[in-house]
Formats: C-alpha cells, sequence, structure tokens
C-alpha cells in the first residue's frame, strides 16, 4: 500500500487520474517493411494511458503514487495483478467500468530507426462511468494530495462531468497538473483549476487559438496568457527541449548528451513526471525542469527500461537558460 505522507504542498500523496486507458503492446524487430513476414526481437505489453505512464516514471524514479481512472471491468483483475508486480510503488485504485480497455500498438524497427503506432479511441467514458469515478475521488482525494489528470479525456455531452472530476479533487484542496488536450484543457483551464498544465506546442497553440512560432521567447509570451487561471505552463517541445513559465520567470532547457532514440512514446509524460519529483524535492524550478529533461531524454533512449534513476542522473546533461527571472 501506498504510504500517507503530511498534508501540505508536494507533502501529500500522488494520484494519477486517466479516463482513456490502454494496453500498450510494443513489438522491436530490426528491419520491417510493409508484406514481411519477420520474427520480432521483444514483445511488451503492460496497463498504460498517459495517466499509467506518469505513474511508471514517478515509480522509476522512487515517488510512490496511486493510479486512479477508468478501467474496463473485463480486463481490470488483469490490469491489477500487472501492476502489482512491478515492485509495490504503485496502487491501482481503478474505477471499474463496462468493456473491455482498448489495446494499442507500437512497432519498432531498430534497424531503420522508425515507428508506427497504431491507436484506437477509447469508449470506456461515459456519464455513468464518469460519475462512480467522480464518487469515488470524493473518497480517495484528501487536502495536500497531488492529482494528475493525464490522457484523451471525452468533451460533447461529457465535457461538464470531466471538468467536475478535477473540481471534486480541487475542492479536496489538492494540487492540481492537467495534461490533455481540446476542449477538456480549455474548460479545466478556464475554471481555473490546475496549477500546472503541461501541453506540447501544437495543444498550447489550440487552447490559445492561433499559431505560436516554437521559440522560446514566442512560446513564453503566448504561456504568460495563461497565467491569471494556472501558476505554470509547461511546454514540450520534443527534441528542442521544453519551456517553463510561471509568473516568477521562464526557463528553456534542453539535453546536451545525445544517444539513439530508441522512441518517442511517453516522453511527455516522463516529463511532467520528473519535473513534478524534481520540484517537490527542492521548490526550484530550474532544477525541475533539468530534473524532467533528464527523465524525458532517458525514456526515449530505452534507460528507463535498463538503468536505475540515480546512475542515470549522473550520466545525462542538461543545458538550462534562465530567459526572464523574476524571483
Amino acid at each position: 500500500m501506498v504510504t500517507r505522507r503530511k498534508p501540505g504542498l508536494g507533502n501529500g500523496r500522488i494520484i494519477t487520474i486517466g479516463v482513456s486507458p490502454a494496453w500498450d503492446i510494443s513489438c522491436r524487430s530490426a528491419g520491417l517493411e510493409w508484406g514481411c513476414h519477420v520474427d520480432i526481437d521483444e514483445q511488451v505489453i503492460r496497463p498504460a494511458g498517459k495517466a499509467m505512464n506518469v505513474s511508471y516514471a514517478l515509480a522509476w524514479l522512487g515517488r510512490p503514487n496511486i493510479a486512479a481512472g477508468l478501467w474496463g471491468r473485463e480486463d481490470c483483475d488483469e490490469m491489477q495483478g500487472a501492476v502489482r508486480r512491478l515492485g509495490g510503488l504503485i496502487e491501482p485504485r481503478m474505477t471499474p467500468v463496462e468493456g473491455r480497455t482498448r489495446q494499442n500498438i507500437t512497432v519498432v524497427d531498430t534497424r531503420g530507426q522508425r515507428e508506427m503506432h497504431l491507436r484506437r479511441k477509447s469508449g470506456l467514458a461515459s456519464e455513468r462511468g464518469l460519475r462512480s469515478l467522480n464518487t469515488n475521488l470524493k473518497k480517495l482525494v484528501h487536502r495536500g494530495d497531488t492529482c494528475i489528470f493525464a490522457g484523451v479525456m471525452p468533451g460533447g455531452d461529457l465535457l461538464e462531468h470531466v471538468v467536475d472530476l478535477v473540481r471534486t479533487c480541487r475542492r479536496a484542496q489538492a494540487r492540481i497538473l492537467v495534461d490533455t488536450y481540446g476542449p477538456p484543457l480549455a474548460g479545466i483551464v478556464a475554471a481555473g483549476l490546475p496549477w500546472l498544465i503541461s501541453p506540447n506546442v501544437a495543444e498550447l497553440c489550440e487552447l490559445l487559438g492561433r499559431k505560436v512560432q516554437n521559440t522560446p521567447a514566442r512560446l513564453a509570451a503566448a504561456a504568460r496568457t495563461l497565467l491569471d487561471k494556472v501558476e505554470m505552463v509547461l511546454v514540450s517541445r520534443g527534441a528542442r527541449g521544453a519551456v517553463l513559465v510561471s509568473k516568477n520567470g521562464v526557463w528553456t532547457g534542453r539535453s546536451k548528451t545525445r544517444r539513439k532514440v530508441l522512441s518517442t512514446v511517453g516522453c511527455g509524460d516522463y516529463l511532467l513526471a520528473g519535473f513534478l519529483a524534481g520540484f517537490d524535492k527542492t521548490r526550484d524550478p530550474r532544477v525541475a525542469l533539468a530534473t524532467g529533461l533528464k527523465v524525458a531524454a532517458a525514456r526515449a533512449w530505452g534507460w528507463t527500461e535498463t538503468k536505475r534513476w540515480p546512475q542515470v542522473e549522473k550520466e545525462i546533461e542538461v543545458s538550462i537558460i534562465v530567459e526572464d527571472s523574476r524571483v
């Protein structure tokens, strides 16, 4: 079981919450072409979705956390068993709903350094399911906890139910981090609920309703317009690194260490988890951004599967630039 910490900013439990979970099936082979028949070198099957990926990243960093959200009732027991075999740092507290959780497939050509992602839309979220999840969150979330809402979230008729999930956690005096996009992100931000949002460049443009040039200065200027609703904006720039914007300043960074990229899947989730772990440890945005970039790079290079965090932390060098410090 996850040990409860004393209430306070960063001192409570970390709870990841996703409403569009998946089983990730990853297949690797050296050399793939259309129409070919090859033996794969590796196949990995595990519970996933962005929220679960954040849980994995936090566990790799040694941070206990709770994985909450929706999961298909037909394979919920299988998910719980898979999560519990990972070392005990993740406590599954999913809300089962009717149906089976979708499967997503990633095919990686290790020789050609290419990858293909085959995704299905999630059909688990419904009004009934979201109401059940909301009821469970009212019991689960307490003052001082950190709630991370990550992944695809439904809009349309279900949008208000999604915003209510976040509002429930905020009313419990939890700190809210959000990594989603589209109308759900816009609705959550408009309600002034998040402490931090973590969009990529395209998602930031969508949120603002206009194009933003992918430079630190332009991204920072655009993100500042959101600071009346959120305290911090962490913008992922892919291979170019990330930009962190708050009322106290702007920091940009990227990895200086170069290695072969094995897969980009989940790198944004690991960036967010690393940032949170670094911030909670030091309260220093510069250190937090550096930690997030190291964790994201480790994910891209496959080191999160083969190495431990204390080793990786020393091996990866990042560059952090203070673009505007108002501290």
